[in-house]
């Protein structure tokens, strides 16, 4: 069973700008969060939001990225701005019925390919 759905992924030059979206199953989580896991490299935290709106980034993508929901808390989106080269990767859509902030996420996508061209 995919409790999480993704789409948005594709191919975009550098400074270009692409949004991802996660549809929750039948639904809704208190928090959720983006994850991406590049070639060769170890799986990466990107973005989480809380159900009160709170939201925490990586370093990495923080002032370039925003995580949003929607009213019914039941979709994510992820708007990436200022995309770079090294932002390719699989983004991964996570959720957990927890309360921010949460260290382990039971709920997983399949994932979606975001390839940043230079």
């Amino acid at each position: 069973q995919v409790q999480l759905v993704e789409s948005g992924g594709g191919l975009v030059q550098a400074g270009g700008s692409l949004r991802l979206s996660c549809a929750a199953a039948g639904r809704t989580f208190s928090t959720m969060a983006w994850f991406r896991q590049a070639p060769g490299k170890e799986r990466e935290f990107v973005a989480t939001i809380g159900w009160s709106g709170s939201t925490a980034y990586a370093d990495s993508v923080k002032g370039r990225f925003t995580i949003s929901r929607d009213s019914a808390k039941s979709t994510v989106y992820l708007q990436m701005n200022s995309l770079k080269p090294d932002d390719t990767a699989i983004y991964y859509c996570a959720a957990s019925p927890k309360i921010r902030p949460v260290s382990e996420w039971p709920y997983w996508g399949q994932g979606t390919q975001v390839t940043v061209s230079s």
